[in-house]
Parts: structure tokens; C-alpha cells; sequence
């Protein structure tokens, strides 16, 4: 650290170190292997060493970090990595997203950053706007879906508590009924891990049947008709394996019919972008009669690690959940919005502003693109399968996730998992492109989305010879019965 009397005199050479070395990898992530699937084992040798009693450069440490651990980085913001449902980083919500760094406001408080807070507040309208949600709801730009279902729960606990006589985030749930959670069984692990956090539990949910992905509305209705008092229901817009839409007009429906009450909240990770096409928004038809919404921004937003929305119908069951005064942050008459009460954080990234600039970039025209070249990206990789010998579709394309698993004669079931397993494997050691495995009605599957910005149908080929040449390297390799 700096013993001079400037103590930023290094700090112009230790940027621009900084930015060249960003700059060059940014500019070869069309070229360069999505990934070399390292194990722990490489990992550990490559990095691993004890904590230095002398400093070293600032200026040298980035090289010599990128020099060290450059073969375990994945370049998951590149055009060819369809794994999980990541986006990639437009130039503007990269550009914004390091200025938020090398400005460092906690956007925790309005007294903290003015700007922020504001900035936060002008975010979250124009998604609202791009979305087609009620202008006046509420929320906050979080890390992730995940931390957005948790925020859009832990609201709906407040909201089930209150109808029960008590207040969860005040007295605790011990000596209280039990809050009934109700969901189809492709509920995502985030909204189960949202569960368990808020003490509601992980298994508390009752799963619904989903055939094709999508939650059986008879059964919904009967499974809230078991129940006496007022209940949770989670939906999904856009399940993660397949990209089915549970028809959350007819569940919002159900949840209204049921006398006692239903916080009816959205899991809407990637899928709630469908909303910015005029074509998809179909898929979404009643977003807006649920009483909560989460919804990620580094998939279709395209913004930097970590980002997500929540969007909450009832502001104040959300500030019961998160609100906190102390003597040092007690808000004063001149002060604004304190973004601390509609999150778990206190102290909190700027997470808006890389968001801002991304939709002040492309605004809803760039988006409505966006998701309509990605999603025909999929619809094209889909075609492809269905008519490709020796590979399957496991399920329709309704938007941007594509679920399939190559298959060859004479195998079993168990074998054609291990089969998929392994080719998945190789797709991931070859570095042309980047797919993940799942599981798919209790068969292995291989699952591509398309998210990303700057996604070709150049690059959509190459996925595709990269699936058929994992398919038959496996296949000539591997020894079958």
C-alpha cells in the first residue's frame, strides 16, 4: 500500500494495466476456447501458495493472476457458451459496471449515494415499463434470481403471517402454523434455497404435477381447495430445463378463488423477458396479477455478474420483512429512498448503474431484438435436432432453451445416459462451445440456451458440429455391450 504523500499516484498506471489486459481478453472471446473444464486438482496447482510477506507491483499482480489461472477462466459472457442461462456483458453494462467499481458507492442508503438510490429507483421503472408490470409496484435491484425470490418470499411470509395474526420477520415462526407452499415439482432450487432460508423450510413445498413442464392446473386447484387457511403458490415463467411457461392467467385465477388468500409469486429468471416481444409476451399473459415477481438481469439484460430484479405488488409487507433502524442510519425529512429496506443487504454493490447504461444503450427496441434474435437462435439449434439422425428433442422450443440428448441403436436407458454424460463431458473439454447436462424426466439430457448478445448462426453451427463430433468421438472410444 502507498507510504507517499499522494496516496492514488500509482493508481493511473495500475488502471490502465488493468483495462489493456480486460480489453484484450474482451476482444478475443469470439476466438478463444470457452472452456478447458480444469479440475480442483489442476486448480490448486496452479494458484495455490502460501499468503506472500512481501508485496509485489500492483501494476504486475492482474498479469501474473491471469498468467496463473487463465486455463481455469470460462468465457461464459462469449457468443458460444450456452450453458445454464447465462447472458453475456453489452459494452454498456460492461463500461457502466466498472465505472460502478471505480466509484464504490454502497447503495445501501439514500444518504450514502443520492445517486445511486435514484439511479436504482429510474432502473427499476423502466423495467417495470419494459416488462408491462403495474407502475406501481415496487422492488430493488438484487445479486440474482436467486436473491430475488428470496425477497419476493420473504414479502409472502410477511403477507401470510399478517393473515394468521403475527409478524414473522418480528416474533420468528416457531409457535405458529406452519405456511403452506405450494408449486409445481420443476420449482427451481433457488426459490426451494429462498425457503429453507426464510425459515419457511425446504421441504415445505407441495409439488404439483407439471407434465411437459407446465403446473396441472386441476391439480393446483384441488391441492388449494385441501387447504383452510392462506398459502404461498409459486409459478414459473420459463422452466429451467425446458423454458416451459407455467399459464399464469388461469393460476392467478385459481390463487383469487381461494377464499382465504394466495401470494401468488413469480419465478421469472430469464423467462420474464419473454414480456419485451410483442411474439412471446403471449408466454406471460397475467404477470401481472401476481403478487411478486423475480427475474435476473445478468441472463437477457446483459449485464455483468451479480444482478437481478424483485418486483413486489405490497411495499409495505416488504419493508416489514427487510426494514432496520439504528441511531446511525435513522432516515431524516431530507432524505430519499433507502434502498436497505427492500433487501437483505445493508451494504450493498452498485448494482444499477451497469443495468442503466445497458438499457439506456439499447432501450426497449435493442431488447425486443435481443430476445427475438436469441430465440430464434434456439429455434434454429431445435430445427436442427429434430432433424438431425442420432439426436433427439426432449421437449418443444417455446422460447430459448433448447433440451435434447444424442442416442444411438442398441443401447439402454441407463446406458444412453452415461452416453449423453460423457458427450456432454467432451463438449466441454473441446472449447468450441459450452453446453450443461440435466436431468429430464428421468433421462440425462443436454440443454442449450441462448441468451447471449452476441450469439451468429455461425455460432449456432459450430454448436452443432460440436454436439456431432462429441457424439461420435464418445461413440468410437467408448466400448459398449
Amino acid at each position: 500500500m502507498s507510504r507517499t504523500s499522494d496516496p492514488f499516484a500509482d493508481a493511473d498506471a495500475v488502471l490502465e494495466q488493468a483495462s489493456g489486459i480486460a480489453c484484450n481478453w474482451v476482444r478475443r472471446l469470439a476466438e478463444q476456447p470457452v472452456s478447458k473444464r480444469l479440475g480442483p486438482a489442476e486448480m490448486a496447482g496452479l494458484l495455490a501458495e502460501p499468503l506472500p510477506e512481501h508485496g509485489s507491483d500492483a501494476s504486475d499482480v492482474i498479469q501474473a493472476w491471469l498468467d496463473r489461472a487463465g486455463d481455469g477462466i470460462v468465457a461464459s459472457p462469449g457468443p458460444r457458451f450456452f450453458g445454464f442461462v447465462n447472458g453475456g456483458s453489452t459494452p454498456a453494462a460492461l463500461a457502466g459496471d466498472w465505472l460502478a467499481s471505480a466509484i464504490d458507492q454502497n447503495a445501501g442508503f439514500w444518504l450514502s449515494s443520492p445517486a445511486a438510490a435514484q439511479t436504482e429507483l429510474v432502473v427499476l421503472d423502466w423495467l417495470k415499463s419494459l416488462f408491462h408490470l403495474p407502475a406501481d409496484w415496487h422492488g430493488a435491484v438484487t445479486s440474482g434470481a436467486t436473491m430475488s425470490n428470496l425477497v419476493g418470499l420473504a414479502a409472502a411470509r410477511q403477507w401470510v403471517g399478517s393473515q394468521l395474526g403475527f409478524d414473522p420477520a418480528l416474533d420468528g415462526l416457531a409457535g405458529h402454523p406452519p405456511i403452506p407452499v405450494i408449486s409445481s415439482t420443476e420449482i427451481h432450487a433457488s426459490a426451494r434455497k429462498a425457503l429453507g432460508t426464510l425459515g419457511i423450510g425446504r421441504a415445505s413445498v407441495q409439488e404439483v404435477a407439471a407434465p411437459g413442464g407446465a403446473i396441472d392446473l386441476d391439480e393446483l386447484r384441488a391441492t388449494l381447495g385441501r387447504l383452510d387457511g392462506p398459502a404461498i403458490v409459486v409459478a414459473n415463467a420459463g422452466e429451467v430445463n425446458t423454458g416451459a411457461f407455467d399459464a399464469l392467467d388461469n393460476v392467478a385465477e385459481i390463487c383469487r378463488a381461494h377464499k382465504p388468500g394466495v401470494w401468488l409469486h413469480v419465478d421469472g429468471a430469464f423467462g420474464l423477458f419473454a414480456a419485451a416481444s410483442p411474439r412471446f409476451r403471449p408466454l406471460v399473459t397475467g404477470i401481472e396479477l401476481a403478487d411478486s415477481v423475480a427475474a435476473d438481469g445478468h441472463k437477457w439484460l446483459n449485464v455483468p455478474y451479480d444482478s437481478g430484479f424483485a418486483f413486489v405488488r405490497d411495499v409495505d409487507m416488504l419493508r416489514a420483512a427487510f426494514n432496520a433502524i439504528g441511531p446511525y442510519i435513522a432516515p431524516s425529512a431530507d432524505t430519499g429512498w433507502d434502498p436497505a429496506s427492500h433487501v437483505p443487504e445493508m451494504s450493498r454493490r452498485f448494482r444499477a448503474l451497469p443495468a442503466w447504461c445497458a438499457l439506456k444503450a439499447y432501450g426497449r427496441d435493442g431488447y425486443r431484438d435481443l430476445v427475438e434474435r436469441c430465440c430464434a437462435n434456439a429455434g434454429s439449434f431445435g430445427d436442427w435436432v429434430e432433424s438431425t439422425s442420432g439426436i433427439e428433442l426432449l421437449a418443444p422450443v417455446p422460447l430459448n432453451i433448447v433440451c435434447f440428448r444424442v442416442v444411438a441403436p442398441d443401447l439402454s436407458e441407463a446406458e444412453l445416459d452415461e452416453l449423453n454424460a460423457e458427450v456432454t463431458a467432451v463438449i466441454q473439454r473441446d472449447g468450441r462451445a459450452f453446453v450443461t447436462g440435466t436431468s429430464w424426466r428421468g433421462q440425462y439430457a443436454i440443454r442449450a440456451a441462448f441468451d447471449n448478445w452476441a450469439t451468429t448462426q455461425a455460432d449456432v453451427e459450430i454448436l452443432q458440429q460440436a454436439v456431432l463430433d462429441a457424439r461420435n468421438r464418445v461413440l468410437q472410444e467408448t466400448p459398449r455391450r
